[in-house]
């Protein structure tokens, strides 16, 4: 069950970090739009997902 979870943060993290590059590519060519906190609204969640493996992984040898 564990090892499960942990493959759909694995999974979830990746889709956050496509997402942030697809919206930085976005900005980098001339988007003003994107210019809206998403960014920091995918970072923070990203980060969120880390801490919540980090943790899976600290109290269990996967």
């Amino acid at each position: 069950m564990r090892n499960r979870y942990l493959e759909r943060l694995y999974a979830r993290r990746a889709e956050l970090e496509s997402k942030l590059e697809l919206h930085i590519a976005r900005y980098c060519f001339g988007d003003e739009e994107v210019d809206d906190g998403t960014e920091v609204d995918l970072q923070n969640r990203i980060d969120e997902v880390t801490d919540e493996i980090a943790a899976l992984e600290k109290h269990h040898d996967f």
